[in-house]
């Protein structure tokens, strides 16, 4: 019997989407490194709190060697970690792009390449999930994000490149790409608006999401999937 504890690093995990996850994957017996800039302690003691910006230059390794040095292993990757500004294109400040470009990109960069030369190094394969948008291959009119399309569509091109890199070595790359989803990111008064988005006439919940990391996570034969959890909005309307 393979009594092995995997372990899974959060980014984001404070709240939201990346806090639910932290509990998901609890349940599901992983030791869990819960990593923001504003984390608190856990009384578990099998979740590690890393207080870190995803975006300052170094931090990939701190974070990967606080993981190793608790738990000597990392399986699994989620980059939830983001940030999203809606404006015109035009309206975008220096330092808009720089906190987006910063936590989307920099970010992924930060920490995936130390988790991934960890997972190599272990020899036993391992999982990266990147949280993307649906807008990147649906623009809408009515949501003009450009700085989004150009982030996170890096995130999915990476994905399928790294999918292939690293597949001959047991590590899957998948990403979530997401429609409008209920958490603190949004003013609850949005949400009918926003619902009206999605073909499916509802916004999506941090439920949905976390399902569909899940199924990911234990489907073994899926790498370089762009998963649409959007109520339909990159299908069309």
């Amino acid at each position: 019997m393979n009594t092995v504890q995997k372990v899974a690093l959060v980014t984001g995990a404070s709240q939201g989407i990346g806090a639910a996850l932290v509990t998901a994957y609890r349940e599901l017996g992983y030791g869990v490194v819960a990593i923001s800039r504003s984390i608190g302690d856990f009384s578990d003691p099998e979740v590690l709190a890393v207080r870190a910006d995803v975006a300052e230059p170094g931090v990939g390794a701190r974070i990967v060697e606080a993981a190793l040095g608790r738990f000597g292993r990392i399986d699994t990757l989620i980059n939830n970690a983001g940030i999203f500004i809606a404006k015109p294109f035009t309206e975008y400040t220096d330092e808009d792009y720089d906190a987006v470009a910063g936590v989307n990109l920099r970010g992924f960069f930060e920490v995936s390449r130390s988790a991934v030369a960890a997972m190599l190094s272990r020899a036993g394969g391992g999982h990266l999930v990147n949280i993307s948008t649906t807008l990147v291959d649906h623009a809408d009119s009515r949501v003009p994000a450009a700085l989004a399309s150009l982030t996170k569509g890096g995130l999915n091109a990476v994905t399928k490149a790294l999918a292939i890199e690293y597949a001959s070595c047991g590590i899957r790359v998948n990403t979530v790409a997401l429609g409008t989803v209920r958490t603190p990111m949004h003013p609850t008064t949005e949400y009918e608006a926003l619902a009206a988005l999605q073909p499916i006439g509802r916004v999506g919940e941090i439920d949905d999401v976390v399902d569909a990391i899940l199924y990911l996570e234990s489907a073994s034969f899926v790498t370089g999937e762009i998963l649409h959890v959007d109520g339909g909005q990159s299908a069309g309307r």
